[in-house]
This record gives structure tokens, C-alpha cells and sequence, in this order.
């Protein structure tokens, strides 16, 4: 009987994992949907939006979006000289504007050039 439960109980886990709705794949762009490049930054540090932490936030045609979809520390430390918190970096990004925010169904950094920091 052990045995039953204890196998009831992994596949219970195994198809809970298996249905989780993944939002967004950060990896692989949509190839029928438009990639955008833009600003990407802490809104609050370098974009001028209003919050109360650091998140990360993109602007695009001079306008700037809190983005939903990414994290501000996937790529590092926000706070280090060439983090989002100092630096405004170049991103390709994919998704859309909901109220008001930018949900990304991908986004991918630009390498700069080596030596060449903002």
C-alpha cells in the first residue's frame, strides 16, 4: 500500500509541474511577431518612471513601460557599474502593452561593444 501512495503522490507532482503555465519563453522569439529594439533600464533609476524598488523597465519611441515578463537582476547585478540601475542598455523585446506595462514574451540584451559602456 506504501508503494501505491508514494507513486500516486509523484505522478500528482509530476503532472502539477507538467500543466504550470509558462508565461513567457525568454529564449526563443516568436518568428511570426515583430522584435522591437529598445532602451532597457531600472524604470525608478534611469527612466523616470515613479515606484518603490527597482524594476526593470524599457523605453520605447521616448516613452517609458515597466516590463513585466523579465527581472531586473536576470542579468546581473542591477546595482553594479554596468547594471541596470546605472547603465541603459540595448534590448530586443517581443510582446505587447497591457494598462499601462509591457508584458514581454521575449527579451535578450544586445552585447555592447567591448569597452564601450553608457
Amino acid at each position: 500500500m506504501k508503494p501505491l501512495v508514494t507513486l500516486v503522490f509523484l505522478c500528482c507532482s509530476i503532472l502539477t509541474a507538467w500543466c504550470q503555465n509558462k508565461e513567457t519563453d525568454q529564449s526563443n522569439p516568436n518568428p511570426v511577431k515583430k522584435i522591437q529594439i529598445v532602451d532597457a533600464a531600472c524604470g525608478e533609476c534611469k527612466l523616470g518612471l515613479k515606484g518603490t524598488a527597482c524594476n526593470l523597465a524599457i523605453r520605447i519611441d521616448g516613452k517609458s513601460y515597466f516590463l513585466d515578463g523579465a527581472d531586473i537582476d536576470s542579468q546581473g547585478d542591477a546595482h553594479a557599474n554596468n547594471g541596470f540601475c546605472n547603465a541603459i542598455k540595448k534590448a530586443e523585446v517581443q510582446g505587447e502593452l497591457v494598462n499601462g506595462r509591457f508584458k514581454a514574451t521575449y527579451f535578450k540584451l544586445i552585447a555592447e561593444p567591448k569597452g564601450k559602456s553608457k
